[in-house]
């Protein structure tokens, strides 16, 4: 294949997921265009992306629209439009010990076996309240909720959701994403059926119709400058500041924002003299997950959002329900259900017996018949949920600062290597454009730009 070579550009920006739409859009934003973007897909999404079959639409897994950032609410608001979404208030529940609970377990015991309701409580009281800061995910779960909180949800849960060992787990990643609780709030969801809704997801938004894709379709037709899709990173060369595609064609760039997994990108780095890169590679993990879903004849298959299976007995961790975030997923008189099981370094034939076996249990465990399912869709994400450990708390800094050294930037939820949701992506989008463009580019015709792109905003893709 013949190469091709295009003119530079100051700033060059791979995947047009969300972080690196929203670079591209915060930039022009400050009058900047000149930007090339490229995704290795046929189309810009990323992970938060749809599939829509035989009247089915189904999510790349569970995404979910949080706001409690001020500027990203203004950005939904003006650029998206909140008249697209549905406010929902969540309906999320673990299933354990035969029995429903609502989320979060830790303040809604009420309905669960008398020994374990003891348990737990008893082991909150008689907690260690160490005031040394814990190391891993296992002493901070002991700390914050005791024993008993530990042994019947937190660890049997995680180590599912991650599927690596809470004691390995750096507690790091906790706070933002478990819910705290106080001996009050306790009891009183131990004698009370119907707690408060808590925690950072106890209400979203989600779009009538679309799948989640719909908001980031939207953001990419924002854009001025095209979007050159099919374009999949084969070689960067740092020391020349040069990206090579695989399709022959190469650019070169004074500044590198990429939103590709940091492990990926350093396999792609192919300078010998950077050891300390290649050394870093080996030590980042990152687990997939399988996303399995189900198109139900039958409209009634539950009320809920999603379900928390923290028990081994069930091969899956979560299974939610998307015809519950919009009546649009599902044809009339139908259901739509998904679930999530994690594999870190499983040969494909275990994952497949994993598979088999997840949907054999769901099936049972919601009654359903060979005549009920009328469709089943499997998406594999072979980047999911990254690894917090202390490897990554201590060196993961050094680590991008190293690749700033070079003038690439690695953002994002992989490209930074950490737990994120959809409006911190977004946001670093932002950040990353206001570190790169410190005052805003004055540029006369963008007013220009942006009259030609409203008119015809479907039309930025290129191949």
């Amino acid at each position: 294949m013949s190469s091709t070579k295009g003119n530079m550009a100051d700033i060059v920006i791979l995947g047009a997921g969300l972080t690196g739409l929203s670079a591209a859009y915060h930039l022009e934003k400050k009058g900047f265009f000149n930007y090339k973007i490229f995704e290795k897909e046929a189309t810009p999404g990323g992970l938060c992306r749809s599939v829509q079959q035989d009247g089915f639409t189904f999510d790349y897994t569970g995404h979910l629209l949080h706001i409690n950032d001020p500027y990203f609410r203004q950005f939904i608001e003006t650029v998206i439009g909140f008249e697209h979404f549905t406010t929902i208030d969540r309906r999320a529940y673990i299933y354990s010990q035969g029995r429903y609970t609502e989320y979060p377990y830790q303040i809604n015991l009420h309905g669960l076996p008398t020994e374990t309701i003891i348990e737990c409580i008893a082991g909150y009281i008689e907690r260690n309240q160490s005031t040394r800061m814990p190391r891993s995910f296992e002493q901070w779960v002991l700390q914050t909720f005791g024993t008993g909180f530990a042994k019947h949800f937190f660890f049997p849960y995680q180590e599912k959701i991650f599927d690596y060992p809470v004691n390995k787990l750096s507690a790091s990643w906790t706070g933002r994403f478990v819910p705290a609780t106080s001996l009050t709030d306790m009891l009183r969801g131990a004698l009370e059926p119907k707690t408060k809704n808590v925690g950072y997801n106890s209400q979203f938004f989600y779009p009538h119709t679309g799948g989640i894709y719909f908001w980031l379709e939207k953001l990419a037709q924002q854009l001025i400058n095209p979007i050159t899709t099919e374009h999949r990173v084969s070689k960067i060369d740092i020391k020349n500041n040069m990206v090579y595609f695989a399709n022959g064609y190469s650019e070169s760039y004074k500044q590198l924002i990429t939103t590709l997994p940091l492990d990926v990108l350093l396999d792609l780095i192919k300078e010998p003299s950077n050891s300390q890169l290649k050394k870093a590679r080996k030590n980042l993990l990152c687990n997939s997950v399988v996303n399995f879903n189900l198109g139900i004849n039958n409209p009634d298959i539950s009320d809920k959002h999603w379900i928390y299976y923290p028990e081994h007995q069930y091969p899956f961790y979560r299974v939610g329900f998307w015809h519950n975030f919009s009546a649009h997923m599902a044809p009339p008189g139908h259901s739509s259900l998904y679930g999530e099981f994690s594999a870190l370094n499983k040969s494909q034939d275990s994952i497949n017996d994993h598979l088999h076996a997840s949907l054999t249990q769901v099936k049972k465990l919601f009654k359903l018949s060979p005549n009920d399912i009328v469709l089943e869709k499997i998406i594999q994400v072979p980047h999911a949920y990254v690894i917090y450990n202390a490897w990554r708390d201590k060196q993961l800094p050094t680590l991008l600062h190293t690749l700033e050294n070079n003038n690439i930037y690695s953002i994002g939820r992989y490209g930074a290597w950490k737990y994120s949701s959809m409006q911190e992506g977004l946001l670093d989008g932002k950040a990353i454009s206001d570190k790169l463009l410190i005052a805003p580019a004055q540029h006369a015709d963008f007013a220009q730009h942006r009259a030609h792109a409203n008119e015809n905003k479907t039309h930025n893709i290129q191949r």
